[in-house]
């Protein structure tokens, strides 16, 4: 029991359904936009106080420096999951938590670099599960077994890595096993991160603390002071792991959002109250008078964040995902959906000593939540600004394309192939049963996937059909967004009847757009793996799918679940001499909705 206040979950369930699905309908009206009104931020940051969702105790904002999180490099890292116990706020207890390597929360930034092999040996240490009640064992492969020797699978998130060393969600790790992951450094210098990825523990496991950040760097953007790029280096470069959670009063983590839910069933995402940056709730950060560099990702299990500085100070977004753009850009906000991350300088130069500016945000909570009465987490951490000059470089009017840059990003390429996909939430209509999310209208383990061939250029043109956004990542490739436009869904489900869960779904979309393809911002440009698709669009990307002789490996090699495994007798009895897995992965990077069969398997032929 967590000492909450216990509903009847299904009388509960049934009695806001209705209401439910008509916010749903009115919260989906407008497309996102970063140019909406801002919300002031609230006397009470944790703002609404809706009875149908849990709550943080009242906790006062910037008691915590912000954490410095430490950094490993080489070529032959060594990791471990394992259990520990973690303060997330100075009013708050130590309480169960999962971490990697030194630290029970989180893990650390590790340094690799471009054209360099490196090796991952990673092990599972953990004792039990911080969120053990909170596990739905009715979910894909699950049981109870699961909530006391918890299964991981470590993945190298925007990794171009060889199918055996990705982090397959069903290549599980088990308490006392160890896998080596074999990295073959193909990426551009880049921010990229890592995390947990086991099949139907996504969602548990990263909320528990299995994140890290990955930062590649090249002969340009070294790390090193004396960088080609005039880039902060040393304490003025700092990885910021954004998360938002709701706390219980003894300390401990609550996953559970949602008070018609009971504990122990899949909720399908809710916002948190407490903005959490590097493990720290609200912390604050001192800083020098001079410019920094912010490697940001949105770590979060559900929530899209528009974020912007207290004083509406202009800041330079230099990269995304696979790593630098071409040029700068300037804005005072930016939108970051789940598993998406930015490369952004801000100078505090320009600020007086003693000024404290905040980070914020004001991006309003997916249709779903919000039907429940939530509102936007609106608080990250602050910065307070000191009177000692820092870093005292410039911004660049280009990082790619000079002197001592990497070369310029290619033209968008032209595709050869269009493949539509479909993001879809059946509707449970009057039933109890939980919704189901679905990619194509299929379940994880259905054998129609896509199957692109290597060597070519594909258009997916990824149909939202839903009422919240879906933050759309590929495992293995990088692609380039071309844009989105509006969809008459209405037209298009009429025309093209939806058929039973388990049957594919992806209806020609072009006769069904209602408008011109908006251009994405131009901080979503370059190199992407993971896209923000919004409620009743169509997002059009283009991926190449990349050969086998590029790569140095066969993206369609078969490989073993338990393929180079120190195997513990437990493992083998229940999975014998490992079955055979092929290919990559696609999904909604919503943990929640992954969980839940928002997930599908798919291969590059050669």
């Amino acid at each position: 029991m967590d000492g909450r206040v216990r509903v009847d979950a299904v009388s509960r369930r049934s009695a806001f359904r209705a209401a439910g699905l008509t916010a749903l309908a009115v919260g989906a009206a407008a497309l996102p936009s970063s140019t909406a009104p801002r919300r002031a931020l609230a006397d009470d940051i944790f703002g609404g106080n809706s009875p149908l969702l849990f709550h943080s105790p009242p906790l006062q904002p910037f008691r915590d420096e912000l954490p410095r999180l430490p950094v490993l490099s080489g070529s032959a890292v060594e990791l471990d999951a394992h259990s520990g116990a973690h303060s997330f706020h100075a009013d708050l207890a130590p309480a169960p938590t999962f971490g990697y390597g030194e630290l029970d929360y989180l893990g650390p930034t590790i340094e690799s670099e471009q054209g360099q092999p490196w090796t991952l040996r990673y092990t599972n240490s953990t004792e039990g599960n911080p969120l053990a009640a909170d596990i739905d064992t009715s979910l894909h492969g699950m049981s109870e077994h699961d909530r006391h020797l918890t299964p991981t699978s470590l993945h190298l998130h925007g990794g171009i890595t060889p199918p055996d060393s990705d982090g397959h969600s069903e290549m599980l790790v088990r308490p006392g096993e160890s896998l080596t992951h074999s990295f073959p450094g193909l990426n551009d210098a880049a921010g990229l991160w890592y995390h947990d990825h086991a099949m139907s523990m996504t969602r548990i496991n990263v909320y528990a603390g299995l994140v890290g950040t990955n930062l590649v760097r090249d002969q340009f953007d070294s790390g090193l002071a004396d960088n080609s790029l005039g880039l902060p280096s040393g304490e003025f470069e700092i990885p910021l792991v954004l998360q938002e959670k709701i706390m219980n009063p003894d300390g401990s983590m609550s996953i559970r959002s949602n008070i018609t839910v009971p504990q122990g069933k899949w909720e399908g995402g809710g916002t948190g109250d407490v903005g959490v940056v590097n493990g720290k709730i609200w912390p604050t950060m001192e800083v020098a008078r001079g410019l920094y560099r912010f490697r940001i990702v949105n770590a979060g299990s559900y929530s899209v964040w528009n974020l912007f500085f207290s004083n509406r100070m202009k800041f330079w977004v230099i990269g995304n995902d696979g790593g630098l753009l071409d040029a700068p850009v300037q804005t005072d906000g930016i939108r970051l959906a789940p598993a998406e991350r930015v490369d952004v300088l801000v100078d505090f130069g320009a600020v007086e000593p003693g000024e404290v500016i905040e980070l914020r945000n004001d991006e309003p909570p997916p249709a779903q939540a919000a039907s429940l009465g939530a509102v936007p987490m609106p608080l990250f951490c602050q910065f307070r600004v000191a009177s000692a000059r820092g870093f005292a470089g410039e911004v660049m009017t280009m990082y790619r394309g000079g002197k001592g840059q990497p070369a310029l990003l290619p033209p968008m390429p032209t595709p050869t192939f269009t493949r539509t996909v479909t993001v879809n939430q059946p509707s449970a209509g009057l039933s109890l049963a939980p919704p189901m999310m679905t990619l194509n209208n299929l379940r994880y383990s259905d054998p129609d996937i896509e199957m692109p061939a290597q060597g070519v250029v594909e258009q997916w043109n990824i149909v939202n059909t839903t009422l919240e956004p879906h933050p759309i990542h590929l495992h293995l490739v990088h692609f380039r967004t071309l844009g989105r436009a509006p969809v008459d869904l209405a037209a298009y489900q009429r025309d093209n009847p939806r058929p039973g869960i388990g049957v594919k779904w992806a209806p020609d979309v072009e006769r069904y757009c209602t408008g011109p393809l908006v251009a994405p911002a131009p901080w979503e440009a370059g190199a992407k793996d993971t896209v923000n698709t919004y409620p009743g669009t169509v997002t059009r990307i283009l991926v190449r799918f990349p050969l086998a002789d590029e790569l140095g490996f066969d993206p369609d090699a078969t490989f073993s679940t338990i393929s180079n495994h120190h195997a513990s007798s437990q493992h083998a009895s229940r999975h014998g001499s490992g079955s055979e897995l092929r290919g990559y992965m696609w999904h909604c990077h919503m943990l929640d909705h992954e969980d839940h069969e928002m997930m599908l398997r798919y291969r590059v032929l050669g």
